[in-house]
């Protein structure tokens, strides 16, 4: 079956979804970042510095991070973070430090080294606490990730005017919501975005991690109201309106991980007047990342460029 283009999701964006997420920044405003950036010379080469990222993030998580940077370069160089799937372990970005960034990947809490605080596994992250809006887990999650261009912002070396992040699947939708909440960002890829349009996500595809909502459901036939309500507050489509910047976004359109519905639905609801949908037909959830990869390098070289 063709997916809609035209398809909109069930998700209803709360009255209060601003300023329940003003007060959530705006805690994590309070807490000292408290930054560690430890060159580590084993990982290093001889052309790319890298160094192994601690800071503080929601609740006093410490969350970690790789940091690649070329190791000889002039002037000040373009940011980029590069943000995680769900059940990937985020990567030392070398191959982006090879293009002339200064990269952030960041390892949010659960995640490999960001796991001594908190850790509900895979599966588990999607459903933990999620019967209410101030315990579900990517409360803090998301936070992790926007403080993420905090420690951009930090860097002597890097360009606070020429910051980007990017990802797929899960760091789809994380690209979603560092873009919506962080005017610093100046441009975003999206791929295959995951967390976008939950609820819809759960009826068309049973394939893990939606399913294990579907999962939770089953054992908590009472709770899908609440669910509902705590999901809005999360879903990317909620925070789509907020992003202003150029992004684009890419879907497969036989994707049974991540629906291409929720993807049309999503890029559909986007605020920005310079964004890009681009449609991968015979591709599931990698969603033509070997076709696209090369647009995305185009795309952060003409927003972000060298100086």
């Amino acid at each position: 079956m063709v997916p809609d283009p035209n398809y909109i999701c069930s998700v209803e964006k709360p009255e209060d979804f601003d300023s329940f997420w003003e007060d959530v920044t705006k805690t994590l405003g309070n807490i000292d970042i408290d930054i560690s950036c430890v060159l580590d010379d084993f990982r290093s080469t001889e052309d790319i510095s890298v160094y192994e990222v601690f800071f503080n993030s929601l609740d006093n998580i410490r969350v970690s991070g790789w940091y690649a940077v070329p190791s000889k370069y002039s002037g000040k160089l373009p940011g980029l973070m590069l943000v995680p799937g769900y059940q990937s372990d985020p990567p030392i970005p070398r191959e982006w430090a090879k293009k002339g960034y200064a990269c952030l990947s960041v390892n949010p809490r659960g995640k490999v080294r960001s796991r001594s605080q908190f850790d509900p596994g895979y599966p588990g992250l999607l459903t933990y606490g999620i019967v209410d809006r101030n315990t579900y887990s990517y409360r803090g999650f998301y936070c992790d990730a926007w403080r993420g261009i905090d420690f951009l912002l930090d860097r002597d070396e890097v360009d606070s005017e020429r910051i980007a992040v990017t990802g797929s699947s899960q760091g789809g939708g994380l690209t979603i919501t560092t873009a919506a909440m962080r005017k610093e960002v100046k441009a975003a890829a999206a791929g295959a975005p995951y967390l976008c349009g939950y609820m819809d996500a759960i009826e068309l595809t049973h394939t893990y991690p939606y399913e294990e909502i579907n999962d939770y459901l089953r054992s908590n036939p009472g709770s899908r109201k609440t669910v509902e309500d705590t999901l809005s507050y999360f879903d990317g489509i909620s925070f789509a309106d907020r992003i202003k910047c150029p992004i684009i976004v890419n879907i497969g359109l036989q994707d049974n991980v991540c629906p291409p519905e929720t993807g049309y639905a999503l890029f559909n609801q986007i605020g920005s007047k310079n964004k890009k949908l681009y449609e991968y037909d015979g591709h599931g959830h990698e969603a033509g990342r070997y076709i696209h990869s090369r647009i995305v390098d185009e795309f952060l070289e003409e927003h972000l460029g060298q100086e």
